[in-house]
């Protein structure tokens, strides 16, 4: 994949300067702008037509989502929210970011959301059309969604082996084995399964709990994959893998997380390279 372009808007100084250290030290992203508020963002998408923005959302005269609403067309990059605050998650997800980093930064988190970046460009320069609808149809479903605790909303049903997630004044029962991969932002948990993306607040360790062990591994501090829908395994350096699941999302596994992905591999006939 060719270099990631990236713009970043953050109205404090201090913490523009570390995500541009930070992201420097990443292989294939360029820092192409740096902005300190909405109106020189829009100027700057504008001027070098980025790949990604990773853009604050509590800014004087011009919040993020400002920013992001006021972005038109093919103009349009992949956003990455990095924020001090945890309750504009949904707001994150309807507006269809790529991720949402709480600060203190952490070179590893920054790491994964640029990962995410590269997985869903491939993504949407193989199947374009196919994404964009996707996009549309996610962003219908959360408008109305309205999660409120870590309890609210979600719970196990034990026997059944279903999650129970509210959405929009109802209850949807997904059955656990249905769910794919699961990835956190915060407080807020996307369930991808089925081709859809499910979203509600909880810990990714609670949700844990609630799924079969057996089958569901966390991959990373902030990911968990269903081993049955592992499609292809790439080794990569320093000991981590990539995942390649049926749906065609890519995760990445963290060599801290890598022992039930090494596991899996030695009982399995799935696709290596």
């Amino acid at each position: 994949m060719s270099q990631l372009r990236a713009v970043l808007v953050d109205d404090e100084p201090l913490a523009l300067q570390l995500l541009q250290s930070m992201l420097e030290e990443i292989a294939d992203i360029k820092v192409v702008a740096t902005c300190r508020n909405g109106r020189e963002a829009l100027n700057a998408v504008v001027k070098y037509t980025p790949d990604i923005l990773f853009l604050d959302i509590q800014m004087p005269g011009m919040s993020g989502f400002d920013v992001v609403r006021r972005l038109q067309g093919d103009t349009i990059p992949m956003v990455v929210f990095a924020t001090a605050y945890d309750h504009y998650a949904i707001e994150a997800f309807e507006v269809h970011a790529v991720d949402y980093i709480l600060k203190p930064l952490e070179m590893e988190r920054i790491e994964l959301a640029v990962d995410r970046a590269r997985a869903r460009a491939r993504q949407e320069d193989n199947a374009r059309g196919s994404t964009r609808d996707h996009k549309a149809q996610l962003l219908a479903s959360l408008q109305t969604a309205q999660p409120s605790s870590s309890t609210e909303g979600t719970k196990t049903v034990e026997s059944s082996g279903k999650l129970a997630i509210k959405d929009r004044g109802r209850i949807v029962l997904l059955d656990q084995f249905e769910i794919e991969w699961i990835d956190a932002a915060g407080d807020y948990m996307c369930i991808h399964a089925t081709g859809e993306t499910h979203v509600m607040r909880s810990t990714l360790k609670d949700l844990q709990k609630q799924l079969s062990p057996d089958w569901f591994k966390r991959i990373h501090r902030s990911t968990l994959v269903n081993l049955k829908f592992i499609d292809q395994i790439k080794v990569l350096t320093k000991g981590e893998y990539l995942l390649t699941m049926k749906s065609g999302s890519e995760v990445k596994v963290s060599r801290n997380y890598r022992t039930p992905i090494k596991e899996y591999l030695e009982g399995t006939s799935a696709n290596i390279s």
